[in-house]
């Protein structure tokens, strides 16, 4: 992996975890934590949404897509987790 391939992980990871963040809790989480939940929440959705059927259109759209909407999946269980 080189160099420009981190770069991107990190911009599409800090993308979407924010916009995951909007979303679920209305607000982000900070650059660092942002950057976490958005590439966490791209390898829930790379293996869930295949699993069930679901493709998006490739490239950098298609994978902020994917990484929301994993990252939304992660939040959503995280809430689920600490109101228990």
């Amino acid at each position: 992996m080189g160099i420009e391939s981190l770069v991107v992980w990190l911009i599409v990871g800090a993308i979407a975890g924010w916009l995951a963040g909007m979303i679920v809790k209305g607000y982000g989480f900070g650059l660092i934590g942002n950057i976490v939940v958005g590439i966490v929440g791209a390898f829930i959705a790379g293996f869930l949404l295949p699993w069930l059927g679901l493709g998006l259109p490739t490239g950098y759209v298609g994978d902020i897509i994917y990484a929301v909407i994993g990252a939304i999946i992660l939040l959503v269980i995280i809430g689920f987790v600490k109101r228990s």
